[in-house]
């Protein structure tokens, strides 16, 4: 779609640039596919030149402006990092989850999807899921970080301030050496997201569960090995506390009713899979 209200292409990356009116361009995937009566500039944040993933001791750096086609390279189950960071292993399945063509893969961008704020982002679902971080650039200088989780608020909201750009994104390393397991339903094969789970066991036997699509936000529960593993009950009374009914989205890919049971049938079987072989899972327990 064209965007006819568009006076100014600007490439930068400076928060200070940005003014009413402005919008930041990354892929552009979504905002050139909804359109806008009110934008009269773009930011293009890929003349910044970003690399796409950088990798050290501590995690692995997502640029902003990584593409879903890099990720999924990063993803590479054969690789030699995926061997290293063994929790890459959901990458490839919520890239999958974008349901997109190669021309969308290879323009789409991580901090664009989690900036959209979409119920069903998958890459919000893919860095909450593994304890993301977003590093936020503002302007005056402005540095601040916002776990994924936090950053999308709701249905198409976030916690970005006006000018606020995503510059990156880190997965730290304690998520990604952890077991990882990925659970996905929609309405239609080919479908948007109507429930997304990613579960985690960490290397300190920790058991992460984080819900995304069916909510309107994403949310994560935390059950440290020192309390014990829980059993289905525990974790149901769990998602009882943290999923009003309310927080449950609605739109035409998904009833809140049909979204809450299979969030419940999904977070179970990710217990079962991450969690079957520590003491005391038997009911009750």
């Amino acid at each position: 779609m064209d965007l006819n209200t568009i006076e100014a292409y600007v490439p930068t990356a400076d928060p200070d640039a940005w003014r009413e009116g402005d919008a930041w361009l990354a892929g552009g995937t979504v905002l050139f596919s909804y359109g806008s009566q009110t934008l009269r500039r773009l930011l293009d944040l890929t003349s910044a030149g970003w690399e796409p993933v950088t990798e050290d001791d501590g995690g692995i750096t997502l640029a902003s402006t990584c593409t879903v086609a890099r990720l999924w390279e990063l993803g590479d189950p054969s690789a030699a990092t995926t061997a290293r960071w063994p929790g890459l292993g959901v990458v490839r399945p919520c890239c999958d989850a974008f349901v997109a063509s190669f021309k969308i893969w290879n323009l789409s961008t991580v901090g664009g999807n989690i900036a959209t704020s979409l119920p069903a982002g998958p890459m919000t679902s893919l860095c909450a899921g593994l304890d993301g971080v977003a590093t936020l650039w503002g302007p005056g200088g402005t540095v601040r970080e916002v776990p994924v989780a936090e950053l999308v608020t709701g249905d198409g909201r976030n916690a970005l301030a006006p000018g606020e750009l995503i510059r990156s994104v880190r997965l730290p390393a304690h998520a990604l050496r952890a077991r990882t397991a990925f659970r996905r339903l929609s309405l239609s094969n080919l479908g948007r997201s109507g429930v997304l789970l990613i579960g985690r066991r960490d290397p300190d036997a920790a058991f992460v569960l984080t819900v995304t699509a069916s909510t309107k936000r994403p949310v994560r529960l935390r059950f440290p090995a020192a309390a014990g593993t829980p059993d289905a009950g525990r974790l149901a009374s769990a998602l009882d506390a943290a999923v009003p009914a309310g927080l449950y989205h609605d739109d035409i890919h998904g009833d809140p009713a049909w979204r809450r049971d299979m969030t419940y049938r999904l977070a179970e079987e990710l217990r079962l899979e991450l969690c079957s072989d520590i003491p005391n899972l038997a009911e009750g327990a």
